[in-house]
């Protein structure tokens, strides 16, 4: 974040506010590939900017299937992959939640 700690807290803030209900808004997206495809990008590229590399690339996993499935492939979305999305979602905003609440960031809002 330009070698500025602060910008990189503002960004690990707003993904702690913004995705604490993300896990029902997906639940409620399955099924219809486009919405699943815009929750699974949107929590892809916060997850991206505040260094979550895991939760990066399993939701780029979960994105590219759902993409293939809206240019008219057929193949189903396996279980598993959307089970690791969210194990790998539920540890990264925790993460994010506990580091924020613990560092108490300069210019932050609690």
């Amino acid at each position: 974040m330009l070698n500025q700690p602060t910008l990189w807290w503002q960004a690990v803030g707003l993904f702690v506010a913004h995705f604490a209900d993300w896990e029902a808004a997906w639940r409620d997206s399955i099924g219809d590939d486009p919405l699943e495809r815009k929750q699974v990008h949107a929590l892809r590229s916060a997850a991206a900017n505040v260094g979550a590399h895991e939760i990066a690339a399993s939701a780029g996993v979960l994105e590219a299937c759902l993409l293939a499935r809206l240019a008219g492939g057929t193949d189903g979305i396996p279980e598993a992959m959307r089970a690791r999305l969210l194990t790998d979602f539920r540890h990264a905003w925790q993460v994010a939640a506990d580091a924020l609440e613990r560092s108490q960031p300069e210019g932050m809002p609690r």
